[in-house]
């Protein structure tokens, strides 16, 4: 009867244990290298699709004089760090308000709810708002208006804020993605009215993504 290397079996079963612990790990680095790029080729499309709306004199918002010498939307570096997962909380039984502007105009919100996150081990909250006014585009449904200020405010980005485009969510999470912050319409053309954003919204952190001060112009 032959004797049993256990030393043998050992070593055999501790190089399996590696072997397949490299190969999972590899595959979670290529999964997550594969969304990333996935996220950043997302971003990179909205950002292409503005500057199409921009350009294009059916759809842009620039007075005539701009139009002529417009290039492109100067944008942050694309940083995944400013994608963040938000706890979403609803605070039914708020009462509508009227949201200032930068003309008289004054809209009818109501408060929808609350994005909780975090962001360079800080807390931070915002409020989340409806319009009272139905929209008939079924694509605005669900949709929640996200104005905000930060701490780039006048200091790369526009001074009165900026929008992030939201949806109510199906369950307690949300994404919040500033790469997709765009200037309220009035950064460009003083013929609009544009809501002011609550101080409530006002992040004491710099978020250096989404699109930049449009200048003076």
């Amino acid at each position: 009867m032959g004797c049993i290397n256990f030393f043998s079996i050992f070593t055999e079963m501790n190089f399996m244990k590696h072997y397949i612990f490299l190969i999972v790990l590899l595959s979670t680095s290529f999964g997550i290298s594969q969304n990333t790029e996935a996220l950043i080729k997302e971003i990179e499309a909205y950002q292409a699709s503005e500057n199409e709306s921009f350009t294009n004199p059916e759809t842009s918002i620039l007075t005539t004089t701009d139009l002529e010498t417009f290039t492109e939307l100067e944008f942050y570096p694309i940083d995944l760090k400013y994608r963040v997962e938000a706890t979403f909380v609803r605070t039914p039984n708020e009462k509508p308000f009227l949201m200032p502007t930068t003309t008289e105009r004054l809209p009818e919100y109501v408060k929808y709810g609350e994005a909780h996150f975090t962001m360079d081990g800080k807390q931070f909250s915002l409020e989340l708002y409806q319009n009272t006014t139905p929209s008939e585009d079924p694509e605005y449904i669900d949709y929640l208006f996200l104005p905000i200020t930060d701490l780039t405010s006048g200091d790369g980005s526009y001074g009165g804020g900026r929008f992030l485009d939201t949806y109510i969510p199906e369950g307690d999470t949300m994404i919040l993605d500033f790469n997709k912050l765009y200037n309220p319409y009035c950064a460009y053309n003083k013929r609009y009215s544009c809501p002011i954003p609550p101080k409530q919204n006002d992040l004491q952190v710099r978020i250096e993504a989404g699109v930049k001060d449009f200048g003076h112009h």
